[in-house]
């Protein structure tokens, strides 16, 4: 199925977006880590994965322009584990920052930050706060909607997850089973404790082998399809709301 007028920055010249800038349409621009932890499971780029499968899928109903996967961030709570990459707060909010002013000085368009993490929620906030364009910047975290909060809690068995959990897991099998080896799948940390995850140290707080908070072994390819499906619906109403659907 091919977009509905979207355009996708990367495969675009300049003058096809100013087109697409000239005829008011919204600026989607995702953020999902390349390189975090996911568990052994999961692999490193499974929020950039599930930003750009969320990005593809709003293209197709609406005229969006989506920009590139922002594929680094602030992500404080993984670095112990190899391949994992972060950025401090401030610096994550000054690039933000920076991309907002580059996007929105072309034009009047609408812009949505995608997000997919939870730790760069506030300085999204903040960056949006802090920018002059601030009136026509919309925040849409992806978990924190409330279809996806009543799905959840209506599937989840799990008593406590967070990370590469059982939803998160289910989220991947439904967007594509061929990225999770779920044999590899182990029962992660339930009793979390404020601060970042501990590779390293049976006596510290929030010691971690695995990488996984909560179940994974308790996703299904079924639970992902409804996850998906009520994220996306949240999605849409905020959408709807910032642009008229033709």
């Amino acid at each position: 199925m091919d977009s509905i007028n979207s355009i996708f920055v990367e495969n675009s010249s300049w003058l096809q977006i100013q087109h697409a800038v000239n005829n008011n349409l919204a600026c989607v621009i995702p953020i999902g880590a390349a390189c975090k932890e996911h568990g052994p499971h999961l692999p490193l780029n499974t929020d950039f994965v599930q930003a750009s499968w969320l990005s593809n899928q709003i293209s197709l109903r609406f005229p969006l322009i989506v920009w590139p996967v922002i594929n680094f961030g602030y992500y404080p709570a993984f670095i112990d584990y190899p391949g994992s990459w972060s950025i401090s707060e401030n610096t994550f909010m000054q690039c933000i920052l920076d991309i907002i002013e580059s996007v929105a000085k072309h034009g009047n368009n609408q812009l949505i930050l995608l997000n997919t993490g939870i730790s760069t929620i506030q300085p999204l906030e903040e960056a949006i706060c802090q920018s002059p364009y601030q009136h026509r910047t919309t925040l849409i975290n992806v978990y924190s909607g409330e279809q996806v909060k009543l799905v959840v809690n209506e599937i989840g068995q799990q008593s406590q997850g967070g990370h590469a959990d059982e939803i998160e897991t289910s989220i991947m099998l439904a967007i594509d089973k061929n990225l999770v080896d779920m044999p590899s799948a182990h029962p992660g940390l339930e009793n979390i404790k404020k601060g970042p995850l501990n590779l390293n140290d049976p006596a510290k707080d929030n010691y971690c082998p695995t990488g996984s908070m909560g179940n994974p072994t308790l996703a299904t390819i079924a639970k992902g399809e409804k996850i998906i499906e009520a994220i996306l619906e949240d999605i849409n109403i905020i959408i709807e709301g910032i642009i008229k659907v033709e």
